[in-house]
This record gives structure tokens, sequence and C-alpha cells, in this order.
């Protein structure tokens, strides 16, 4: 599948980052998980200190796991609430599926400035068969909601 791109809001539609851009993004990033209307998250188990050692684990790496009490779906990483996400895209930082999704390919029209959108990245272009130890499972598929605040350092 690689990654389908489903705009939630609309762009400049004129700005689009190209490689070696730096973008400053925000996100959010759910487990797909086809039993949920919204394909978005498994329930997290219950226990306080498995999310502190996540947490822990996670925090040397830059990810960080999160309960959302408002859909009670486990969220593997989010900037809300730590800052914005500043990287140099299509140089490999960031998942394949990001790099894609958001520069665009021939097969999908890549992300302008301000827009909101729902990216939906199988495992290939996500973190493929050995997934990431403690937070993201081999072979899972990844959705991520992602807006781009700005290219460059121009803002939307």
């Amino acid at each position: 599948m690689g990654v389908q791109k489903q705009t939630l809001s609309a762009g400049n539609g004129v700005d689009f980052p190209k490689k070696n851009d730096t973008v400053t993004m925000e996100y959010t990033g759910w487990l797909y998980d086809a039993s949920k209307p919204d394909n978005k998250g498994t329930q997290p188990r219950e226990h306080t200190s498995l999310k502190i050692d996540y947490d822990e684990f996670l925090a040397r790496f830059g990810l960080q796991i999160a309960r959302d009490l408002s859909t009670s779906i486990l969220r593997f990483d989010s900037s809300v609430g730590k800052g914005n996400f500043d990287t140099k895209i299509g140089q490999g930082r960031v998942i394949k599926g990001w790099d894609e999704g958001i520069i665009g390919t021939t097969s999908a029209e890549g992300m302008s400035l301000g827009e909101k959108a729902t990216l939906t990245i199988s495992s290939d272009y996500g973190y493929g068969a050995t997934g990431f130890p403690g937070a993201i499972p081999p072979g899972a598929d990844l959705i991520f909601d992602v807006q781009l605040i700005a290219i460059n350092g121009k803002r939307a």
C-alpha cells in the first residue's frame, strides 16, 4: 500500500515542501486497527507502571506512549503538548511514509503549507518487520494525523 493521504483541511495550495526542506509539523500517531470505525488504535493495557516504563524507554528515542482519554485508544507518539516537530524532509530522517506523504510521490500528492491530513502508512513504509520494541509491533500499519505548520520557517 505505501502511504495514502486523506486531506482533513486544505493548505494554501501554493507552498509545497521539497526534498531537504525543513518542515514544522504537529502530529499524532496510532496503530492501524481495522476493527475501529476510524481505524485508529487499540485498547491499552491498564497498567500505570507499563505507561511509565514506556515513557522512560521511549523518551530516549524521542517517542512517547500516551493514552488518549477522550477516545480510549493507544497513541504511540504525538507532538501535541510537547511542541512542534521540526525535521529535514526527504532525507530518511523519518519513516518513508512521512517522507512520501509530506513531499508526495508520482502516485500521491504532497501536502501544502497549513494542510492537515491523515496519512495511512503500511508497515513497509513505517517500521517494517522489526517494529519499534515496546511501542510498535512488527508488521504494524500506522495512521498519523499531521498538520504542516511551516516550510523553511514560512508559517501558514
